[in-house]
Order: C-alpha cells, then sequence, then structure tokens
C-alpha cells in the first residue's frame, strides 16, 4: 500500500501525549512524562511526528546538550511504529530534524546506539554521515527491553555535524582499499564467529574494515553466549581504535552475512570545526 508520510513539529500537552502512546507500542516500557517532554521542547528542544494521515506512526525527540564549552543538540530518541518500519520513515525525521534544528541555531547533533545494530549503524554513518570516535560502556546499564535484555547496554555516540562538508556534501574516503585484519567463522547454528586472539589491532593503516553480524538480535535469541562474546571483543576493538585516532565514518554492506565498520583517521574528515569546539 502506498502511503503519503507527513511530518510536523510537536509542541502542545495533546502532542506530547500522542508520543507517549508509540513510545509504549515501540519498547514496551513506560513512556518519558510528558511534563519534561513538554518543557524541554518550548526551552531548546525538539519534537518531531511523523504522520500517515493523522495517525502518528514515528517521532523524533531531543534536548539541548552542553559539553566543553558547546551548545548542541542531543537527540534521544527516535520510534517507528513496527509496521511502518523500512519505509524510509527515520530518515526522513533525521532529515527534518537538521533543517529545524539549523534553523534554531544548532550545527552539531548527537545521539546513541548500540554498536551490533547494523541496521541503525548504516542509516547513521552511510545514509546521514555522522562520525563516531566515541564508545560508551554499559551506558545505560541493565535494560529490560526485548532489543537490550540480557547484555551490557553498550553505545557508539554519533556526531552529526549538520553544515559541514561531510554532510552537505556527502564527503566519503577515498581509500582504494582497507585493511581487513578480522576473520570470521561460523558457529554450529550458522550464524558469524569473530575470530580474533584478544590482540591489539594495527593503528598504522590508512583505514580498516571491522566486522559485524547482519542480524545481531537472531544471534542474541539464538546463541546469547555468541552474541555478548561479538560484544566484549567489539568494545575492546573499538576502543583501541578510537584511542588510536580512528573514526566510524561508513557501513560496508555485503550479502554474506556480515556487513563491516569502516574507519579513517578523524583528522581527514572535513568537519569544518576546529578541536575546541568538539564534544569530548
Amino acid at each position: 500500500m502506498n502511503r503519503t508520510i507527513t511530518t510536523r513539529k510537536l509542541k502542545t500537552i495533546e502532542e506530547m501525549r500522542l508520543v507517549q502512546n508509540l513510545e509504549k507500542t515501540v519498547w514496551g516500557l513506560e513512556p518519558i512524562p510528558v511534563h519534561q517532554t513538554y518543557t524541554a521542547v518550548n526551552n531548546g528542544g525538539l519534537m518531531l511526528g511523523a504522520f500517515d494521515g493523522e495517525k502518528i506512526v514515528g517521532f523524533s525527540y531531543g534536548f539541548t546538550g552542553f559539553s566543553n564549552g558547546k551548545t548542541y543538540l542531543c537527540s534521544h530518541m527516535l520510534g517507528i511504529q513496527p509496521e511502518y518500519q523500512l519505509m524510509g520513515i527515520g530518515k526522513k525525521l533525521k532529515e527534518e530534524q537538521r533543517k529545524f534544528a539549523m534553523e534554531m541555531g544548532y550545527d552539531l547533533m548527537t545521539w546513541t546506539f548500540d554498536p551490533l545494530e547494523s541496521r541503525n549503524a548504516y542509516l547513521n554513518l552511510s545514509k546521514l554521515n555522522g562520525i563516531c570516535s566515541t564508545y560508551l560502556e554499559n551506558w545505560y546499564g541493565e535494560m529490560e527491553d526485548g532489543l537490550n535484555k540480557g547484555l551490557p547496554s553498550d553505545r557508539f555516540k554519533i556526531e552529526w555535524w549538520i553544515t559541514s562538508e561531510r554532510v552537505e556534501n556527502n564527503w566519503k574516503p577515498l581509500i582504494d582499499s582497507y585493511d581487513r585484519p578480522f576473520e570470521v567463522g561460523k558457529s554450529e547454528l550458522g550464524n558469524p564467529i569473530l575470530e580474533w586472539d584478544e590482540l591489539h589491532p594495527s593503528t598504522n593503516c590508512e583505514g580498516i574494515e571491522i566486522p559485524i553480524p547482519e542480524h545481531f538480535q537472531v544471534i542474541k535469541k539464538n546463541e546469547p553466549q555468541l552474541a555478548l562474546d561479538w560484544r566484549l571483543k567489539i568494545r575492546k576493538i573499538f576502543q583501541t581504535l578510537f584511542d588510536a585516532g580512528y573514526a566510524l565514518v561508513n557501513v560496508n554492506r555485503s550479502t554474506t552475512g556480515v556487513h563491516y565498520y569502516q574507519v579513517v583517521k578523524r583528522d581527514t574528515i572535513p568537519l569544518n570545526i576546529s578541536e575546541k569546539g568538539e564534544v569530548k
């Protein structure tokens, strides 16, 4: 069925309640209190809704952040009604969020996502041209929703420099060949295994590709110990690479059940900012 999805800024108490109902549907958890979201969107925050006719089917929510003298929009939540996922609504909401954020005077947006969720990674890095050089270990502590329960809640922190050449001109690294220092095997159930002996990855390469499973939730459901193995190994790899000055810029997708993160040296990315202005 063809649907015309529209988006608009949300500001009223009644609209905040619409978002609450959608939160419950998407995550099955108690939603953010209306008094908090209403106060935030009237004091530098931003709530956007995606609608199929009069029905709300998606939303994005951000509030003002401040760190090291830099103000930015912290894009905290993005949720899509399950039957409306994979329709490009998330990207549409992000693009609208960028437009409004620039009008409000922001040049940076940040948010977090699970390093092992390849679909989110592709949207954030390859489509939106965000970058990441911050690894947050067990950031939210123990979580009880279906997507996160049972594993440390590690997160990547995305930086979306919304007025940069990277974003405005779709800048990509000009690297002929990325180094692939990690092998991937298969479990008895056919799920990918990251074969790595705990040695540090090389930090002298122009660009490096790091594998992640295409369908992490399948692994988590069927082989929870393997899911934990992926979590801990990816944590160590990226903590090492970020400490060495690398940043995530892209996802190289394949048809093998494994995708590859691409990292380059952060100082080669055209962000049009000074190091003093970065969010650490």
